[in-house]
This record gives C-alpha cells, structure tokens and sequence, in this order.
C-alpha cells in the first residue's frame, strides 16, 4: 500500500472553495492509495438499504431515472456525509478523482475560477488570474443563477460544477447576477487550458517591499518559493534592497504537505517547528523546519481570509505561533484534517479523514482556523490585488487601492503608506 501525505480542503466554513473544472476537490496534503480495501462485517441495519434498494427497482414510477451507479455514489456521499467531517471527508467518482489527480500537476481546463457555496448560492470568489473567466469578466461576488439555460436554484455545489466543466475548446454560457449591481446578464465562456504557476512576486510599486503569492501548494511550490526569494535576495546583492515581504496566503485552498514544509522552511530556522500531527489515539508527531531558507531575515506579513485552508493554514499559524510574521486578514477556513485517499474497485476512491493537524503550540485547526493578528475584512466585489495587478499600479496609487488587507500589508511593513498600529479591538493574542 503506498503514503501519500495529503490535507483537503474543499469547504469554507460555511462553503467549498474549488476551481472550476479539473479542480474538483483537488487539494490535497496526504493520502493512502489502495487498490484493495477489506470490507467491514455487514452491520444488520444495512439490511434496510436493500430492502429500499428493491423496492425502487421494482416500484419506481421513473424506470428510465433508475441509474444504479447514481444511486450507489449517492449512498456513499450520504454515508460520509453523516460522519459529520464537513468539507473534509468526501467521495470522488472516477471523473472527479482524475481531476483530483491532475490538479495539482498545475495544468487543468475549464473556465478557472474559485467559487463557493454561500447563502444557498453559488458564488465567485475569484477568476483565476488570466483565466477565461477573467477574460469575459467574471468578478469576485458575482452570482451563479443559471448554466446553459438550466436554473441552478437548490442545487449542491458539485452538481453545479459538473455543469460547468468540461474540455478546452468548448463554451460555456452563465447567467451571473453581478454583486454590485444585483442585475443579471448571460456570460459565454469558451474553456480553456490553463497552466497555472503556484508562485508569483514582484516588486511592490514605489516601495523596498517584496509581495509573493502562493495560489495553492502544487508539485513544484516549494522550489517555485525557493526561486522566488532568490531573485529577490539578487535584487538587494545588485543595489535595490528588499526591506520587507508580504506572502498572500488568500484563497489557497491548500495542497502537498511535502510542500507546506519546504515552504515553512524557506522562513523558519532549522528545528522550528511548522505543525503537529494529532492520531486518534492521541500519539502526537512534529514536523519541523529544515532550515537553510531564503526567507529567513526579510519581516514578514501574510495575508489570509476566509479561503485561506489546508496547508496555507499550516504555513499561517506556524509563521504566528513562531513569532515569524504578522497576520493580516480574516479567519482562516479552518480545515485541520489529514485525508488518506483510498482508491475504490471501479477507479472511484474516498478521502477519509484520519488524523489532525495542529499548529506548533498544540492549538486544533478544524473548525477554528488562524486568527489574524490584525483584522481587516474585504468587502464583497473588491478584486484582490496579485503580482500581474500589482505591477501595474502607479506608485503613487498605492493609497487608493481598494483590496484594503494589502494596504495595511504595505502599512505595516513601513511601505509606500504612512505605518498604522492595529487597534485595541483588531488586536488577536498568539493563539
């Protein structure tokens, strides 16, 4: 049987976060792949599944809406559903677990957006940088009314997501109501591949700042980090010092834990340690800080919200409870699970949750998430500046941006911005 170490987030506290297509539950930070899994002993309760089973085949006034592999997912999704690890543990068909599987390689097609469940509506939380959703001009907040002419009223987030996905090439039509405008308008989106960079970084405009932004923790985030600051280190060595980083944390839904270490260690001294692993049993195991990073001297501030998850919590609260970095933001998501994926006969599989995270001093990720020491919330609708944004704001602009948690980045770090002490009640004690 082979290890892989995987955390999942698919949820936000009250959603799932995912990016459209090929990025159905795709975040992962460990797993265990089996082809050949032991059955439990039939419980006698399961009796009444096949007594119900038999009578819908046989009564059933639909026949032609009788479709036995739909109706066994269906059981399965219900029968994780009530072990009540919400957003965590899941069941992925085979299409799904293919998308899963590719994801995180940083290539997928489709029309690249991150979106959520809210409200009993399917939301935008942002196109994907360059994407085709971005190109036709969906915006974070907007809303997902209709697919193709179907009404989505009612429906689950992945149902949606089926609708929308599929392979490059093909058009997609969205009737989207506009968050700040609430009027609704038809979107067609032709799908496309998209090849998408875990690490980005530029120079903050006007200022000694560094901003970097890790999308998600893929195959290569780590190296991509360790690149990154390099250059940035360059940059001081040839005359233009780097006096400060920002690390945009938001929005990333997690990824490898390989990752997360490498990434943990770029900042934290060897030995430090990045985040505890809870059996159980109670047996708790550290993981720590190799050392030997390029992000060890520059202050740091991360930004983080709501979708913040999985292993971007872990690279959070270790940067905090090490006293490394300045949090500034909203709660993370909170995700504290390690899934193992154990692969089922017909190429389906499950995502089980086994054990938990916790951050260095001991504190329980799931269902509470990273507090920022700072709070600052964005409004719905506002675009979050990245690297490409970023770069083409003019120095002198940098007060007038709207994606406000940046600001007080740049604030904090003695920036273009007049500095700006957090107040008594934005304050968050370590946890």
């Amino acid at each position: 049987m082979k290890q892989k170490q995987t955390t999942q987030r698919f949820q936000r506290f009250f959603s799932i976060l995912l990016v459209l297509c090929l990025m159905t539950g795709s975040f992962v930070l460990g797993g265990m792949n089996s082809s050949t899994l032991s059955a439990a002993e039939n419980p006698a309760e399961f009796k009444v599944f096949w007594e119900t089973w038999d009578l819908v085949v046989a009564h059933f006034v639909d026949q032609d809406k009788v479709d036995f592999t739909a109706m066994t997912y269906g059981a399965i999704e219900g029968m994780l559903a009530v072990l009540g690890d919400e957003g965590h543990t899941t069941f992925l068909p085979p299409e799904a677990l293919a998308q899963h599987e590719s994801s995180l390689e940083g290539e997928f097609e489709g029309i690249g957006a991150y979106v959520s469940l809210e409200n009993g509506e399917i939301t935008i939380v942002s196109p994907i940088d360059g994407s085709p959703a971005e190109k036709a001009g969906v915006l974070p907040g907007d809303v997902i009314v209709a697919v193709d002419g179907e009404n989505v009223e009612g429906r689950s987030l992945n149902e949606v997501i089926g609708l929308i996905r599929g392979p490059a090439d093909s058009e997609v039509v969205l009737l989207l109501r506009h968050a700040k405008t609430s009027e609704l308008s038809e979107v067609a989106i032709v799908r496309g591949r998209i090849e998408l960079e875990s690490v980005n970084w530029t120079m903050i405009p006007g200022t000694d700042l560094a901003y970097v932004q890790i999308t998600q923790f893929a195959a290569k985030t780590g190296q991509e980090l360790e690149d990154a600051l390099k250059e940035i280190e360059q940059q001081t060595q040839s005359g233009q010092p780097v006096t400060g980083l920002v690390l945009d944390l938001r929005n990333n839904p997690g990824g490898y834990l390989r990752e997360a270490i490498s990434v943990g260690s770029q900042f934290l001294p060897r030995g430090e340690i990045i985040l505890q692993e809870k059996d159980a049993s109670g047996s708790v195991d550290s993981f720590r800080s190799r050392g030997w990073g390029y992000g060890r001297e520059l202050p740091v501030v991360v930004l983080i919200n709501e979708g913040t998850a999985s292993a971007g919590e872990i690279i959070a609260g270790a940067l905090k409870e090490n006293e490394r970095a300045t949090l500034v933001g909203e709660t993370t998501f909170g995700t504290g699970t390690v899934l193992n994926q154990f692969n089922l006969s017909d190429g389906s599989a499950i995502l089980l949750g086994v054990t938990n995270w916790l951050t260095p001093k001991g504190n329980l990720i799931k269902g509470q998430g990273i507090a920022p020491d700072v709070t600052v919330e964005l409004p719905v609708g506002v675009v979050q500046l990245n690297a490409r944004r970023l770069s083409e704001v003019e120095p002198g602009a940098l007060s007038g941006i709207e994606d406000r948690q940046l600001r007080e980045a740049i604030n904090l770090l003695g920036g273009e911005l007049a500095p700006r002490m957090p107040t008594a009640a934005q304050r968050r004690p370590n946890r």
